[in-house]
């Protein structure tokens, strides 16, 4: 099945979805709305949208539910988003400014340049030169 290519605005309601499932086990119309600091009417006319694209479900008056194509979509840019912060974070950005930071750039960064971060983050970091130094002259 071809990924649907969502808008900013629809992958950050996609994400708050699937992040308010994990932490509450419900993602709710108001809950989205205060986490996002957004109008209830918002959430409302994205939920149809994301309904639309076949990636949430609701039933009146309840909890919007994660189809399984929406959770995938979902867990996808969450992971960029934990990427992006964690490569931040490992460059000295303090964890505020890291996390707003991997907000905006989770949705314009190409494939290529999302996979090199990943690989640099999980490359181990080689020991200065000077704790190999200081090593050597203890002999």
């Amino acid at each position: 099945m071809e990924q649907v290519k969502l808008s900013q605005s629809l992958e950050d309601y996609l994400e708050m979805v699937h992040m308010l499932r994990l932490a509450n086990g419900i993602a709710r119309v108001r809950d989205i709305a205060a986490a996002l600091k957004v109008k209830m009417p918002s959430v409302a006319k994205a939920v149809i949208e994301l309904k639309k694209l076949g990636l949430v479900t609701q039933e009146p008056y309840s909890g919007i539910e994660l189809t399984s194509e929406g959770a995938l979509v979902a867990s996808q840019i969450l992971n960029r988003h934990i990427l992006l912060k964690g490569f931040l974070i490992k460059l000295g950005v303090s964890e505020a400014i890291a996390d707003k930071d991997a907000c905006c750039m989770e949705h314009i960064l190409s494939a290529e340049t999302l996979e090199k971060i990943e690989e640099f983050v999980n490359t181990p970091s080689e020991p200065s030169k000077k704790s190999k130094t200081a090593k050597s002259t203890k002999k």
